[in-house]
C-alpha cells in the first residue's frame, strides 16, 4: 500500500511539473515568435469541415446563392457568397453572376457580412444560420471570405483584411444602384467593419450603415479579457509576452478610435452572456459614439438578456431581430 500511495504522489508531481512546463513554454514561445499569436489571433488555418466545396453553396442549402471570386490586389483572390432574400428563390434557379449582380438594384438593403475569426464563411454553424435569417428577413447577404481563410488565397493580416472588406464595399455600391449598403462585423469582424468605415469617412463617402455583433474595444483588450488569456493574467509579465507581442504583428483593431470618427448610422448587438467578448466592452463603445456625435438619433445600442443563452454566436436566433433589424435598416433607404 505506501509503494502504490509512493507511486502516485510521483505521478502527480510529474504531471504538475509537465503543466508547469508546458504553462511557461507558451508565453515564451510566443514571444520568441510573435508570428505565432497573429496565427492563433486570426485561427484562419482552421478550415473543418474538410473536403467541402465552397463554390457550390447549393449543396450546403443555400440554393439561392452565387458563389463568385475579388482580386483586392495583385496575388490575392477572396472567395464571396452572394444570397438574394428568399421572395426571389425562384427566380435565382438556374441563374448565374450577372443576374444576381442584377438583383443587387432592387431596393432591398444589402449586407456585408464579414465574420469572426476561423473556419470559413460555411464552417460554422452560425454563419449560415445568419444568412439564412437575414435573407428570410428580406436582405441581400453577401459573406466575404478574407484572405488566408476557406479557399481564399493570401495570408491574413490587419491591413489585409480591411483591404478585402473595402474592395467588397466598392464592388457591391457599384452594382446597388441606390439600394442601402451595410456593413456587419462579428466579433474579429467588427474591427474589419469599423476599419473599413473609418476609411470611407477618410475618403468622403461614408459607409450607409454600420452594424456591430458582440464589438471588443481593441483587440489588446479583447486578448486581455478573453479566456485563453484570463489563464495567463497573474503570469508575471502578462502584458510583455502576450499584449506587447500581439502589438509586434501590427495588430490593433480599434474599434474604439474607430468609433470616434465614424459618423454613419451604428447599431451594437451583443449578448449579456457573452463569453468570449465581455459586453462591458460594447457599454464602453456606446458610450463613445454618444460623446462623439453631436446627433444621437443613428445610434442604438441592443442587449439581449443573459437568460436568452445566446452567448457569443446565436443572437441570429432571436425571433425579435428580423424587426429590429428592418427599424434600422429601413430609414437608410430614405436617406
Amino acid at each position: 500500500m505506501a509503494r502504490s500511495g509512493g507511486s502516485w504522489s510521483v505521478r502527480v508531481k510529474t504531471l504538475f511539473i509537465a503543466l508547469l512546463v508546458v504553462y511557461i513554454s507558451v508565453p515564451v514561445t510566443l514571444r520568441l515568435f510573435p508570428g505565432l499569436l497573429a496565427q492563433i489571433v486570426f485561427f484562419h488555418f482552421f478550415k473543418v469541415p474538410f473536403f467541402v466545396d465552397l463554390e457550390c453553396p447549393a449543396d450546403l442549402s443555400l440554393n439561392h446563392t452565387v458563389n463568385f471570386y475579388l482580386t483586392p490586389e495583385d496575388g490575392v483572390t477572396v472567395g464571396v457568397w452572394h444570397t438574394v432574400p428568399d421572395s426571389q428563390w425562384e427566380q435565382a434557379q438556374g441563374k448565374g453572376l450577372p443576374w444576381y449582380e442584377a438583383s443587387l438594384g432592387d431596393d432591398a438593403p444589402v449586407i456585408i457580412y464579414l465574420h469572426g475569426n476561423g473556419g470559413t464563411r460555411w464552417a460554422v454553424s452560425h454563419r449560415v444560420g445568419l444568412i439564412k435569417m437575414l435573407s428570410a428577413a428580406g436582405f441581400h447577404v453577401l459573406v466575404l471570405e478574407y484572405r488566408g481563410f476557406g479557399d481564399s488565397t493570401g495570408q491574413p493580416s490587419e491591413d489585409g483584411l480591411t483591404t478585402d472588406a473595402l474592395q467588397l464595399y466598392h464592388w457591391v455600391k457599384a452594382h446597388s444602384r441606390g439600394s442601402p449598403v451595410c456593413l456587419w462585423g462579428h466579433s474579429l469582424g467588427t474591427g474589419v467593419a469599423t476599419n473599413v468605415a473609418r476609411k470611407l469617412q477618410e475618403q468622403g463617402n461614408p459607409a450607409d450603415g454600420v452594424i456591430l455583433e458582440a464589438p471588443y474595444t481593441n483587440i489588446r483588450e479583447e486578448v486581455a479579457y478573453h479566456p485563453l488569456g484570463l489563464i495567463y493574467w497573474l503570469f508575471p509579465g502578462f502584458e510583455y509576452f502576450f499584449l506587447d507581442t500581439i502589438a509586434l504583428n501590427n495588430l490593433v483593431f480599434p474599434n474604439d478610435e474607430n468609433l470616434k470618427t465614424i459618423s454613419s448610422p451604428l447599431m451594437i448587438l451583443h449578448a449579456e452572456d457573452d463569453q468570449v467578448v465581455p459586453f462591458h466592452m460594447s457599454q464602453e463603445l456606446h458610450k463613445i459614439v454618444l460623446q462623439s456625435r453631436s446627433s444621437k438619433d443613428e445610434v442604438r445600442m441592443c442587449s439581449f438578456s443573459g437568460s436568452l443563452g445566446y452567448g457569443h454566436n446565436k443572437i441570429f436566433k432571436d425571433p425579435d431581430l428580423p424587426s429590429v433589424l428592418w427599424e434600422f435598416l429601413q430609414p437608410l433607404a430614405q436617406r
